[in-house]
């Protein structure tokens, strides 16, 4: 038998699996997106871009921006209880009001 992988995208092929219709490149206006200290954003991982990806296990979740980290936005999540801080690209956040 052969070990299977452990990957970074192991065990997400629905979550990063898009529709039909969504296929290919977002926007250039998500690239560009700007965020404020303090904004409420939802994680929404578009999976045809790769750099700046958050752990797919974040998908879905609602954090604050805590500042930046090169082109990347710092958000703390809870998680259980826990504060957790990701990584990720403007194109896989979406601002909401809280």
């Amino acid at each position: 038998m052969v070990k299977m992988s452990h990957g970074s995208r192991s065990g997400s092929r629905m979550t990063m699996t898009k529709n039909i219709k969504d296929r290919g490149m977002p926007r250039v206006n998500s690239f560009m997106r700007k965020f404020e200290m303090g904004d409420y954003v939802a994680v929404n991982i578009n999976p045809s871009v790769h750099k700046g990806m958050p752990f797919h296990n974040f998908q879905g979740f609602t954090g604050v921006i805590e500042g930046m980290q090169g082109r990347c936005y710092l958000l703390a999540v809870k998680v259980g209880g826990v504060k957790k801080v990701v990584l990720a690209d403007p194109v896989h956040l979406r601002k909401i009001k809280v």
